[in-house]
């Protein structure tokens, strides 16, 4: 970092002088704002400074260091307050009063800014306009003075509306402790996340995009590629129809979405789990596709049991079987232990065989309805009726086994029905972790991209029972970073997000939030905000942003660079479909 020559005259510079300190506390400082009564704010090396507005970055020339501070109040004394009329046009002898809020300490020598106050200043010291280059360039200067500098940066926007100030971030602070794009709707997210994938597609990464809406299905190109569960309305051009194997589930997925109530039907249900998990290992015990057990015998069974390369297996919850045949499984396990002896004594027992069946069968028959209801239903379409599409599994291997750069997962024709796009979505990053556990991304790390986050984490699914927590990308977050897979999620509605999972995101990328509980989210995820900085979430413009983490300790507030592929988020427009034309009926 060059900082002679991008600051050949220092960074102290008499034209953007604004004031001088007239309080001090430990968290802020009270300042004379001499230029405050001009009319306008006014230009410096083609940039445009307020000279004294709220929200401007300042520093603070103390005698023994340099400060940097953010503008949080403005405001007049009683007498000069009510001077103000329409007719104002400036006053350069305007007595105003600003509060600035402390954010850190620049090195005098290298510039290098920390968190917190090293030497507070004293009342008279003098307050500059921190020049625009200076905060653009808060990234670098807050690392370590032993980091090394790195060519790998992603380019996410300005500080001024005039793009003379690029933001430059290393995607080790963008990613390395995992990412969080929050904003309400309209404030920008799409557009911060789609620029973000642009940047990367530049770069030699590996980004895998779980697409809630399809709203990214524009990004093309030799690196990028598309596929799609169940049947979007419209699809990317090449994209690959996709189907998420039934073997991808486990046990406690089918547990939650099959919904087994009372005493019978969870007992049943995973009995004959276990038995179609015998029958896929050997198949020469259910010639009919399933284990036969009324009034059949139990010798075969029961010494495939006593093998502990298939006992253990049987317990594995991971162990792939045949769903189509779980209602005739289930049939099959409402027997009696016992079958009786025939010809033999009036109750006889022979417990080498099964009895008939118990009666137990008609307490199953509301959860023989789901299963058939679920494994028929569209929703689940890409699951068990897959056809000729390509397993998703093998889509992800091919995509992380070449030089592609995107995997875009499509998920808009996957339907809300049984809670069919949180149980896949959280399929999906069940596999990616399993993967990432193997040691496959230490090499290339992967970072999963989650749009519309708010709907896939922190759900709970299945009855009061044998409920089940869609927990895949929470585990991400703790523990993934370690293997090489980090996970940046996207979400208008940070209230719905767990705060294990925020806690766990290292870099907030924060756009406009209205919602005082979402700020509140926000403030308790992050400790380097306080409420003095959350204060201007509420205001920012749309495409503007707040950074904030471990990694910036500093809230940065930033103009994103709008991408050039656009996400398709618009609404449809009213103007252009609800026109009235020549050949609309009259009337």
């Amino acid at each position: 970092m060059d900082l002679e020559k991008a600051f050949p005259r220092g960074v102290l510079r008499p034209e953007l002088f604004i004031g001088v300190v007239a309080s001090v506390s430990a968290r802020s400082v009270g300042v004379n704002l001499s230029e405050a009564g001009r009319a306008s704010g006014s230009h410096f090396s083609g940039a445009r400074y307020g000279r004294g507005e709220v929200g401007e970055f300042v520093l603070v020339e103390s005698q023994q260091g340099l400060l940097l501070g953010r503008i949080a109040e403005v405001k007049l004394r009683e007498p000069e307050r009510r001077s103000l009329t329409r007719d104002f046009v400036g006053n350069a002898e305007l007595d105003a009063l600003g509060s600035i809020q402390l954010l850190g300490s620049v090195a005098m020598d290298n510039l290098r800014i920390t968190a917190g106050v090293d030497v507070y200043p004293r009342l008279g010291d003098r307050i500059y306009a921190a020049p625009h280059q200076l905060i653009a360039m808060l990234p670098q200067l807050m690392e370590s003075a032993d980091s090394e500098s790195s060519p790998v940066v992603l380019s996410l926007g300005t500080i001024d509306a005039a793009h003379e100030s690029p933001v430059a971030v290393k995607p080790e602070k963008l990613f390395g402790r995992h990412c969080a794009i929050l904003g309400a709707t309209g404030g920008g997210k799409s557009w911060t996340t789609a620029k973000i994938i642009e940047e990367c597609l530049k770069l030699n990464s590996k980004l895998i995009l779980i697409d809630a809406t399809g709203e990214y299905r524009d990004f093309s190109g030799e690196h990028v590629v598309h596929c799609h569960l169940g049947d979007p309305v419209k699809t990317a051009q090449n994209s690959i129809p996709s189907s998420l194997p039934p073997t991808s589930f486990i046990e406690s997925d089918f547990i939650a979405l099959f919904e087994p109530a009372g005493k019978v039907q969870g007992p049943k249900l995973r009995s004959a789990i276990r038995s179609l998990r015998l029958a896929k290992l050997m198949p020469h015990l259910a010639p009919r596709g399933f284990i036969e057990k009324i009034n059949q015998p139990k010798s075969q069974v029961e010494e495939a049991l006593q093998r502990p390369d298939v006992s253990s297996t049987l317990d594995d919850p991971s162990q792939g079987f045949d769903v189509q045949y779980l209602v005739a499984q289930i049939e099959q396990e409402c027997v009696h232990p016992d079958g009786f002896v025939v010809g033999g004594a009036r109750g006889q027992k022979d417990p080498s065989r099964w009895g008939a069946e118990d009666g137990n069968f008609s307490h199953c028959l509301s959860l023989v309805a789901r299963i058939n209801a679920v494994l028929t239903s569209p929703a689940f379409s890409c699951v068990f009726r897959p056809n000729d599409r390509t397993p998703l599994v093998e889509t992800i291997s091919d995509f992380l086994s070449t030089d592609a750069r995107l995997l875009r997962i499509c998920m808009s024709g996957v339907s809300y029905e049984y809670q069919a796009r949180e149980i896949i979505a959280n399929v999906i990053g069940r596999h990616l972790l399993r993967e990432a556990r193997t040691g496959r991304f230490g090499d290339r790390p992967v970072v999963v991209l989650l749009d519309e986050a708010h709907n896939f984490l922190g759900r709970h699914i299945g009855a009061e029972d044998y409920q089940s927590k869609l927990d895949a990308f929470e585990i991400i977050a703790k523990e993934g970073r370690k293997y090489g897979l980090t996970i940046c999620l996207a979400s208008q509605r940070p209230r719905d997000i767990t705060e294990g999972v925020l806690s766990q995101m290292g870099t907030l990328i924060v756009h406009r939030l209205t919602n005082d509980k979402d700020r509140e989210v926000v403030e308790r995820a992050c400790g380097e905000i306080d409420r003095a900085a959350s204060a201007f979430l509420p205001n920012l413009l749309p495409g503007e942003a707040a950074i904030i983490g471990t990694d910036f300790p500093i809230p940065l507030t930033i103009r994103v660079t709008p991408p050039t592929v656009r996400p398709l988020s618009d609404g449809p427009s009213f103007q252009k479909c609800w026109a009235t034309t020549s050949n609309s009926p009259q009337q």
